[in-house]
């Protein structure tokens, strides 16, 4: 048990605006090491996988909506430090940008807790960038000021800040003032808006002041309605926006025709779900997200090391012999280098085989991983092309080759192999695939609520496994999305299951699949 006399520390880390790759390098770090971890309700779920040790406790306030008051989620971060512990107080945007981070510091101090403040970009400077519109331009504004939407808007306030006294710091806002300024942010202000710019109109503001209201800023899902002061209350409220939001109004607006940079990328606006293993969909998922995706991750397979390594061990350990050994994907690579590894040996157990590999991704893998270079790799990604190119150059008849695969592995390369007289044709499981017990709930919600766009397949088994897990009527709840099949193999077994791919790569790799869905997203 710790002693409470060393208490522990409170860092209150600023945690962006929502895309959570804005969060600073420093608050990557304390997440990692973080026993206690405090977050809000704008916090990007996301960044909760810094800190997979933590306890997490969620404090959300929501307009009106308070899973815990103020005075408590202060008990709790003193309480928390005072057992010891390493605390982050995560809190979306900047903790002391109207993130009442420094209430929380004023306990902290008072309780005798030491703290550490990490600064985090807040929602007035990112959402505009991400909207194409700079906060200060010379030519508009040399000025940029914040301001809280709903201040004294009492249904929006917990208890405690309507009962403050005004001269404590909640008082009204100075109409007069923000009308003359040339760049306003207004946070939290959705339902407030109309009032926000009746008021600016009033105190002398220009109706034609253009002015913009951003939703869910930085993330794919970002909207952003653009409108004058006079009319983007009625634009709002027909484009039903709602919070989160954040409104900026100057002349600055008007540059995002030339400026907007982030919802004009070729994917901005699509979701797209990956049906890959947790282990693979990371590199789709990042090339998806630069696109301006929103992605899904469905892993439909687990990776799983043999239930006995007899027959791993022994191909592995007469590789040597060998005139050709091949690996088909990137999972044969790394469960083969660790196995080595794990007898005590290294790739100098190949002695002079030669390598081939089916794919770009599977010889990088072997470059990367094992440091050997690839002799054949067959420009179509598909074992028939591997056994054709070996079989046209010459290089079957009289040799012995070593397979190392996943268990569920087609026989067709084996097969050509032996047909060509191959003289040893070792195929060897090297891992095994299972179906995934079943589909994330938040897949099946997106799923059921229509607002999947692509699916993307990147083998039969992802495939088979897919309609498998979402049961007999699979057909059924894909209808209207549009499918991605990353090559011929998995384009046939997509049709065996009655689903007709909308597009299919040309090259059949993760490349070619994206280069499609961007393709015929854009027609």
């Amino acid at each position: 048990m710790k002693s409470q006399s060393n208490p522990g520390t409170v860092h209150l880390v600023g945690a962006g605006p929502g895309d959570p790759s804005l969060l600073t390098l420093r608050g990557a770090q304390l997440l990692a090491v973080a026993e206690v971890v405090v977050y809000d309700a704008l916090v990007n779920p996301a960044l909760l996988e810094h800190c997979p040790r933590a306890k997490l406790f969620y404090v959300g306030k929501k307009a009106a909506s308070h899973s815990l008051t103020q005075d408590q989620i202060n008990a709790l971060l003193i309480e928390q430090a005072k057992a010891g512990h390493r605390v982050v107080r995560l809190k979306g945007g900047d903790p002391f940008v109207f993130g009442r981070g420094g209430e929380e510091c004023e306990a902290l101090g008072a309780a005798g807790v030491p703290f550490e403040v990490v600064p985090g970009i807040t929602a007035a400077i990112a959402v505009p960038a991400y909207a194409g519109i700079p906060v200060t331009h010379r030519d508009f504004n040399s000025s940029f000021t914040f301001i809280t939407g709903h201040e004294k808007e009492d249904e929006y306030r917990d208890p405690q800040t309507r009962d403050r006294d005004p001269a404590a710091g909640s008082s009204d806002v100075d109409w007069g003032t923000l009308a003359k300024l040339p760049c306003l942010a207004f946070y939290m202000g959705v339902k407030s808006l109309p009032r926000i710019c009746e008021k600016l109109i009033e105190h002398g503001m220009d109706r034609q002041t253009p002015a913009a209201t951003i939703r869910r800023g930085t993330l794919p899902q970002q909207q952003t309605v653009i409108g004058t002061l006079a009319d983007l209350p009625r634009q709002v409220a027909e484009a039903k926006l709602t919070p989160p939001a954040l409104t900026i109004i100057g002349k600055v607006v008007s540059l995002r025709q030339t400026m907007n940079w982030f919802e004009s990328r070729p994917l901005f606006g699509q979701t797209i779900l990956i049906t890959r293993t947790r282990r693979q969909a990371s590199e789709l998922n990042r090339r998806l997200d630069e696109l301006g995706a929103a992605v899904l991750e469905a892993p439909t397979i687990e990776l799983h090391r043999p239930e006995n390594w007899a027959e791993v061990d022994q191909a592995l350990l007469r590789a040597g012999e060998f005139d050709w050994i091949v690996f088909t994907s990137v999972n044969g690579v790394e469960f083969a280098r660790r196995r080595l590894r794990e007898l005590g040996r290294d790739v100098r157990q190949f002695g002079t085989a030669k390598l081939a590999a089916i794919g770009d991704a599977t010889a990088a893998a072997i470059e990367r991983e094992l440091s050997l270079k690839v002799d054949r790799r067959p420009r179509s990604f598909v074992a028939e092309a591997l056994a054709d190119e070996l079989l046209t150059g010459g290089q079957v008849a009289g040799n012995r080759f070593l397979l190392l695969r996943a268990d569920i592995a087609r026989p067709i390369l084996r097969e050509k192999l032996l047909a060509g007289r191959a003289a040893e044709v070792l195929d060897v499981p090297i891992y095994q695939t299972r179906l995934a017990a079943a589909l994330p709930p938040e897949v099946i919600q997106t799923l059921d609520a229509g607002q999947v766009h692509w699916i993307t397949f990147t083998s039969s088994s992802t495939a088979r496994n897919f309609c498998h897990l979402l049961g007999d009527d699979c057909r059924r709840r894909l209808n209207g999305i549009r499918i991605a099949s990353i090559g011929p193999v998995t384009t046939a077994t997509l049709k065996e299951l009655g689903i007709e791919p909308t597009v299919e790569a040309r090259t059949f790799n993760l490349d070619g699949l994206v280069d499609a869905m961007v393709a015929a997203t854009r027609k």
